[in-house]
């Protein structure tokens, strides 16, 4: 009984005060069809539901941005939920924001639902938030498209505040394209049948919590497949979901926080 109790007791102090707050780096490829040379080789950190707010660690987040920081990017993508509200958010994001690692060649970045407040519907926040973001350096693409040198980045707005906009934005599949959408769901909605690419998402944190040889037990998708991690879609679509930096709740097991790395190469 004593060693079940020990046992019980150190599971619980590691999923609260250890594995939150360490972060783990992931080096991976990204394969584009038709992307251009001066583009290969150069990398792409993805950092998704950073949550600066009342719940997640200022320290633990700065030490993680200066790890990106020292790895000097070419191109830095947010995948949402840069925030989690609070009553101070615009100056807890305002200082925040100065802190968040640019890419040498550009910065993109798209909202999540906790950018979006109570309900995920106050859009005078998120409007707040993006120009926050913007004058840190990160382009909020909002269903939108932008150009970096021939690669077409698109950002597409948060599903559950009902700004996602598929139709909004031209999905040419003769162009090299990476798509930024906060919440995996919104992959099996339709519309996507001239994209071939890939998709960088975040939203699941990854679950969380997995138990060994079970599902994780707390996911925000329909798609309960979406866990975290590289997935192979239709269409010729690949999508990666971070498990994410922050936390809503100051706990993970067996799902460390993450920060991708991707070496950009031609398929």
């Amino acid at each position: 009984m004593g060693a079940s109790f020990l046992l019980s007791t150190f599971t619980g102090l590691y999923t609260w005060l250890v594995e939150p707050h360490w972060l783990e780096i992931t080096q991976r490829k990204l394969s584009l069809s038709g992307l251009p040379k001066s583009l290969l080789g150069k990398t792409i950190a993805h950092i998704s539901d950073i949550h600066i707010g009342p719940r997640v660690s200022d320290d633990f987040l700065i030490r993680s941005f200066a790890a990106v920081k020292a790895l000097a990017p070419d191109l830095v993508v947010y995948t949402g939920d840069l925030t989690d509200y609070e009553p101070t958010i615009l100056a807890h994001a305002k200082e925040m924001f100065s802190q968040l690692p640019l890419g040498k060649l550009g910065t993109f970045g798209v909202l999540g639902n906790h950018d979006y407040g109570h309900g995920w519907s106050d859009y005078e926040l998120a409007d707040e938030l993006t120009s926050l973001a913007e004058k840190a350096g990160i382009r909020i693409l909002r269903n939108e498209t932008a150009d970096l040198s021939g690669l077409r980045v698109i950002g597409l707005d948060d599903l559950w505040a009902q700004r996602f906009d598929l139709n909004a934005i031209s999905l040419d599949s003769t162009l090299p394209s990476l798509i930024l959408s906060h919440n995996p769901d919104t992959v099996d909605l339709p519309g996507w049948e001239n994209f071939k690419g890939w998709v960088l998402a975040g939203h699941t944190h990854g679950g969380q919590c997995k138990p060994p040889f079970l599902p994780a037990p707390l996911l925000p998708v329909k798609n309960r497949r979406y866990t975290s991690g590289e997935f192979v879609l239709s269409n010729d679509r690949k999508m990666y979901i971070s498990r994410g930096l922050g936390h809503l709740l100051q706990v993970r097991f067996n799902v460390r926080p993450e920060i991708t790395i991707f070496e950009l190469t031609e398929s």
